[in-house]
């Protein structure tokens, strides 16, 4: 094989390279300043892995040393239920329910709602009006003891959201109380759009093992009820718990510092706030209800926040070891017309009155205002429905004049017979109804009219404070309707009367005087018997009970007073110038006198009784 031979030429070709590269390594080495830069850069890029890799180390290892300690202080605390604090909504949160007349949020601690808005209604001050605010006004809770020996409250532990839309645009929201994944107590709330009712449902899955069947569920619900009118004693008035119980009935706590009612079979149950309320309905009857009412108002200057706290406590029942109930909630207006829409009874919450006066409500002046106040404002309406109502009573206002006429025609020769038995009360009285027969007069005949009236007036004494159409509609000087109106502020507090002049029951007050002036004092006796109640003086405090009374009332209200009292004052101007002429009825009453007058068996039997009771009375004399 031939050896290569060395050449001289290579040698100077790698000589030459070699220079080449040392040179220009040479002329482009890196300046001090540049090496240092280099050097931080390294540093610093050698700094953020190590803290990469350090987050990274801790976003691994720290949460699993959380979870493991803080599994077992839950199962510890909780039993079963620990492991629902485990959960990622166990940090807390709300979930937003939303349609056009309403706003909820749902708290994921307790799985209730923890604000209520009513989204088209204001305060008197022109804020929102809320039913619960921050979850600090109201609670749900179920109560419950474990098979484990624990005694639990959901409104302690943290509930799963999940929120859908379903079909028609309704709003669904599952909230889990879990055990296991499979395993759970879950509310379930669906809001419907444009309504203030929701779905509402309480059920349990897999739970059996769980609850001790031996002891009570019971459900509570507590809420303490905000103000939001102008007069927060005057509303307080109209604040209260009704609830239906045995198929239909309805009853209320009432008013007082604390009330506490029970019921079986209870079928809804209302926190009423006089024009807004809070209700929970159930389809599956609870077995019992116990129902609290507490004044939250001790000092009306002081206490301007709240107006009482309400509390209801029922018990569910197990099925199979599960829970299962269908049940809705209302949040808005106490309007009847709104609650009667659901067909649950709910109208009975809305104050009307009870028996006929409520009939006369919801038959005529509920469909009759409502008429008129779609075309006319409010307070022209009330106007127009006080005249149509006096129209309606004028046959009655008549008769009633008629016999306070006859009544005043005969008063000269009652006068007499007054003067002539003076002395003997017996002969005095037989001789007066001898007169009234005669003359075909009867005392009653001027009370029947004004009993008959009576039932329209206590209806429309409920129908005003109700009447939440009237709420902040104003009309001349008075602001809203459903509250008191006031022309000036008072520097002090008068005892039953406030520390304000309203004008419009100034206004009743006069017009009442004068239409007892017209009445009761025509026919008012020159001298009082014995025994007898001093009309003069009821003439006088009638109107100034009225001034003291209607003063914290509704101004439309008043108004009705007002004008009511009006019209029958003109009314009765009318007949006395122009219908009647006192003149014949004496004439009448003197003809009836001279035809024989055939006396009832009743009227007959009282004369005997008054003719024996005399005998007796001489007799022993």
């Amino acid at each position: 094989m031939e050896e290569k031979q060395f050449d001289p030429k290579s040698l100077i070709g790698y000589v030459l390279i070699f220079a080449i590269a040392a040179y220009y390594i040479y002329t482009n080495r890196p300046t001090p300043e540049e090496l240092e830069a280099e050097k931080q850069k390294q540093e610093q890029v050698a700094s953020a892995k190590a803290v990469q890799v350090n987050e990274a180390a801790a976003e691994v290892s720290l949460p699993a040393a959380v979870d493991s300690l803080g599994k077992v202080a839950a199962y510890q605390k909780l039993g079963a239920f620990g492991y629902s604090q485990t959960l990622a909504s166990a940090n807390g949160g709300e979930t937003l329910l939303e349609n056009e007349v309403l706003s909820l949020k749902i708290n994921n601690k307790g799985g209730y709602i923890s604000e209520a808005k009513l989204k088209n209604f204001k305060t008197y001050d022109a804020n929102p009006v809320y039913l619960i605010k921050d979850g600090k006004n109201a609670n749900l809770s179920i109560d419950f003891s474990t098979a484990d020996n624990r005694v639990l409250s959901t409104k302690d532990l943290f509930f799963e959201p999940k929120l859908t839309k379903v079909a028609g645009g309704n709003q669904q929201l599952s909230m889990r109380l879990k055990v296991a994944n499979d395993k759970f107590l879950e509310y379930v709330y669906v809001l419907k759009p444009n309504d203030y009712m929701l779905d509402f449902s309480i059920r349990s899955q897999g739970l059996e093992s769980v609850f001790d069947s031996s002891k009570s569920i019971d459900l509570n619900w507590e809420l303490e009820a905000f103000r939001h009118a102008k007069s927060n004693t005057y509303e307080n008035r109209y604040t209260e718990v009704v609830f239906e119980y045995e198929d239909g009935r309805d009853d209320y706590t009432g008013q007082g510092d604390f009330k506490e009612e029970e019921a079986e079979d209870v079928t809804y149950v209302a926190f009423k706030q006089h024009f807004f309320s809070s209700v929970l309905l159930t389809d599956k009857a609870f077995k019992t209800g116990k129902f609290t009412s507490t004044n939250l108002i001790k000092d009306e200057a002081i206490d301007t926040l709240k107006l009482k706290k309400f509390t209801a406590q029922m018990p569910l029942a197990l099925n199979a070891g599960n829970l299962n109930y269908q049940m809705n909630w209302y949040y808005g207006p106490t309007d009847y017309k709104i609650l009667k829409s659901y067909d649950r009874n709910l109208d009975e919450i809305v104050a009307l009155g009870w028996g006929i006066f409520g009939w006369i409500n919801k038959i005529i002046f509920i469909p009759l205002f409502s008429l008129l106040g779609g075309f006319l404002p409010y307070g022209l309406a009330i106007i127009f429905m006080t005249v149509l109502v006096k129209i309606g009573l004028s046959p009655v206002t008549y008769k009633s004049y008629v016999s306070q006429a006859r009544m005043k025609v005969l008063k000269p020769e009652i006068t007499e017979l007054n003067e002539k038995y003076a002395d003997n009360p017996m002969k005095k009285q037989q001789e007066t109804m001898k007169l009234y027969g005669k003359a075909g007069v009867s005392p009653m005949s001027g009370c029947i009219p004004a009993l008959l009236q009576m039932p329209i007036l206590y209806a429309l004494f409920s129908f005003f404070p109700s009447a939440i159409a009237l709420r902040q509609k104003g009309f001349l000087w008075a602001d809203d309707l459903s509250s008191y109106d006031k022309i000036f502020d008072l520097p002090f507090t008068i005892p039953f009367y406030g520390d304000h002049v309203s004008l419009f029951p100034i206004l009743a007050s006069i017009a009442i005087f004068f239409y007892m002036q017209m009445t009761t004092g025509q026919n008012m006796p020159t001298q009082q018997q014995p025994g007898m109640p001093n009309m003069k003086f009821i003439m006088y405090l009638s109107p100034l009970f009225m001034l003291f009374f209607f003063n914290n009332y509704p101004s439309g209200l008043s108004l009705y007073y007002f004008i009511s009292n009006l019209i029958t004052i003109g009314i009765m101007l009318v007949i006395k110038n122009y219908i009647i002429d006192e003149d014949k009825i004496h004439a009448q009453i003197q003809e009836n006198k001279k035809k024989p007058k055939k006396q009832s068996k009743f009227k007959k039997r009282l004369q005997e009784a008054m003719e024996q009771a005399e005998k007796q009375q001489k007799s022993k004399k």
